[in-house]
C-alpha cells in the first residue's frame, strides 16, 4: 500500500494568491492606528478626474509661491542668506505637496522645517533695529500658511485622535521655542499659529466625518438593495416550492387511493400482491404526511404558533392554504381579468393542445401571469399579445406588449418579477429571453420542455446525460 504523506497544518500567514505575509511593521501599525485612508477617491482629492487635476494644479501653485516668495520674505525679515531661507521654505512646500498622500510624514516635515527656520532666525533677532517693528517669530507668514494647509490635509485623512496628538505636539514645540528660547526683539506668533491650526483641525475633522457618514450611507443603501433582492429571491423560491408541493401531494394521494382500490379489481389476489399494495399505500401515506408537514411550514408566516400554522388569522381573513394550483386551462380567465383592468389582450394558440406535466403547466401559467402583471404596472393602456405554442418538444410562451399609452405611475413592487420567471424556467431546464423592443414595448419569450429532466444527481443508474 502506498504511503500517504501526512497533512501539514495550514499556515495562517500564507495564502495561495498572496504568498507569505509579513507581520505589519511598527510604522504600518502606527498609520493604521491613525486611520489614514489610502484610496485615491477619499479626501482631500475629489472623485472626478478633472477636479483632482485642478486640485493638483492649485496645490502646486501654492507650493511654488511658498517656496519662492516665502524664501524672499524670510530672508528680508530675519536677515538670513537667501539660499538658506529658500531651503527652509522649499521644505515647507514639499511638505504641502506630500500631505495629500502621506499626511503624517508631511506634518512632521512641516513642523521640523518651521522649527529649523525659527532656530536659524533666533541669533539674528538681536541684530534687528530697536526702533523698527519686531519680526514675526517663531512662525513666519509663509511657514504658518504652509503648516495650516498641511494641518487641514492631515485632519481630512487621519482620525481625530491622531489630529489631537499632532496639535498637542505642535503646541509643545511652539511653547518650547517661543517660551524658552526667545531673545531679542520680535512679535510672538505662537498663539495665533496654534489658534489657526486648531481651526484647520476642526474644519478638516468635520469634513472627514461628513465624508465618512456619506460613505456609510451609500454602503447601507447598497446592502439594503442586495438584501431586498435576496429576500425577493427567497420568497419566489418559497412560492415555487409551495406550489410544487401541492402538485406532488395530489399525486401521492392518487397513488394511495389506487393502491387501496387495486386489490378489489382482481379476483383472489395473492398474498404477495396484497402485501406489496399495502406497502405502497403505507409509504404513500407516510410521504403525504411529511409533505403536508413541510407544506404547512412553508405556508406559515408564524410556524411556531401551532394554533394557526398557516398564519391565516381570523376566519375569512386570508387565502385558503389548500386551493388548487392553476393550469393552462385557466389562461382564458386570466386574460379576461387583465382586459377588465384596462389592457387590450389578444391570445393565439398554435399547435395541437396536449397535456403536460403539472409543474410545466403551473410554471407556464405563472410566467404569463407575471408578464401580464408587469404590462399592467409598467405599460398601462398598451396592447398585449399572448402566444401559446404547442411544439413537439415543449411549450413556447410569448407575451409582447406595446409602449404605454398613459403615464406610468410609480410601481410599489420590488422590481424582481423577471427573477421569478427565470427561476421557474431554470428549474424545468428551459430558456427565457426578456427585454425591450425597438418600438418601446417589452417582450417575454419562454420555452418549457415537455419532458422535464431529472436532476443530474438523481438520474436512474445507467442513464446517460446528453
Amino acid at each position: 500500500m502506498p504511503k500517504v504523506a501526512p497533512v501539514q497544518p495550514e499556515d495562517p500567514t500564507v495564502t495561495p494568491a498572496e504568498g507569505p505575509r509579513t507581520p505589519p511593521r511598527a510604522t504600518a501599525r502606527f498609520r493604521e492606528w491613525l486611520g489614514e485612508t489610502r484610496t485615491r477617491h477619499t479626501p482631500p482629492y475629489p472623485r472626478h478626474r478633472w477636479a483632482r487635476l485642478l486640485t493638483y494644479f492649485v496645490l502646486g501653485w501654492i507650493a511654488l509661491v511658498i517656496a519662492v516668495g516665502g524664501g524672499a520674505e524670510v530672508s528680508d525679515s530675519y536677515g538670513l542668506a537667501f539660499p538658506v531661507a529658500l531651503a527652509t521654505t522649499v521644505l515647507q512646500a514639499v511638505a504641502l505637496l506630500l500631505a495629500g498622500w502621506r499626511p503624517v510624514p508631511a506634518w512632521a516635515l512641516s513642523l521640523a522645517a518651521a522649527t529649523v527656520t525659527a532656530l536659524l532666525a533666533r541669533p539674528h533677532l538681536a541684530a534687528l533695529p530697536a526702533d523698527g517693528p519686531g519680526a514675526n517669530w517663531p512662525w513666519t507668514t509663509p511657514t504658518l500658511i504652509a503648516h495650516i494647509a498641511v494641518f487641514l490635509l492631515l485632519a481630512l485623512r487621519v482620525r481625530v485622535s491622531g489630529v489631537v496628538a499632532a496639535l498637542a505636539v505642535t503646541t509643545a514645540v511652539t511653547w518650547v521655542v517661543q517660551g524658552g528660547l526667545a531673545t531679542g526683539r520680535y512679535s510672538g506668533t505662537g498663539t495665533l499659529a496654534l489658534a489657526l491650526c486648531a481651526v484647520a483641525a476642526v474644519t478638516g475633522a468635520a469634513l472627514r466625518g461628513r465624508q465618512e457618514a456619506r460613505s456609510e450611507l451609500v454602503q447601507q443603501a447598497t446592502i439594503t438593495v442586495e438584501e431586498r433582492a435576496r429576500r425577493t429571491l427567497l420568497e419566489e423560491r418559497s412560492r415555487i416550492a409551495r406550489e410544487l408541493h401541492d402538485v406532488v401531494a395530489h399525486h401521492m394521494s392518487v397513488i394511495s387511493i389506487q393502491a387501496q382500490v387495486a386489490p378489489h379489481l382482481v379476483e383472489n389476489p395473492s398474498p404477495e400482491l396484497l402485501e406489496n399494495l399495502s406497502g405502497i399505500r403505507a409509504n404513500a401515506l407516510e410521504a403525504l404526511t411529511e409533505l403536508r408537514r413541510v407544506l404547512g411550514v412553508l405556508r406559515s408566516e408564524h410556524p411556531e404558533n401551532p394554533e394557526d400554522p398557516y398564519g391565516l388569522g381570523a376566519p375569512a381573513t386570508g387565502p385558503a392554504p389548500d386551493a388548487p394550483q392553476p393550469t393552462l386551462d385557466r389562461l382564458g380567465a386570466l386574460m379576461e381579468n387583465t382586459r377588465a383592468a384596462g389592457l387590450d389582450v389578444t391570445a393565439e394558440v398554435m399547435g395541437a393542445i396536449r397535456p403536460y406535466a403539472p409543474g410545466v403547466e403551473l410554471s407556464a401559467y405563472r410566467i404569463v401571469q407575471e408578464a401580464l402583471s408587469n404590462a399592467l404596472r409598467h405599460a398601462p393602456g398598451s396592447r398585449v399579445r399572448v402566444e401559446v405554442g404547442h411544439l413537439p418538444d415543449g411549450l413556447r410562451l410569448v407575451v409582447d406588449n406595446s409602449p404605454p399609452r398613459h403615464p406610468v405611475p410609480p410601481s410599489p413592487g420590488a422590481g424582481h418579477g423577471l427573477l421569478g420567471m427565470r427561476e421557474r424556467v431554470a428549474m424545468l431546464g428551459g430558456r427565457l429571453v426578456a427585454g425591450g423592443t425597438e418600438g418601446g414595448g417589452f417582450n417575454v419569450t419562454a420555452f418549457l420542455p415537455g419532458d422535464v429532466p431529472d436532476p443530474p444527481d438523481q438520474r436512474p443508474t445507467g442513464e446517460q446525460t446528453p
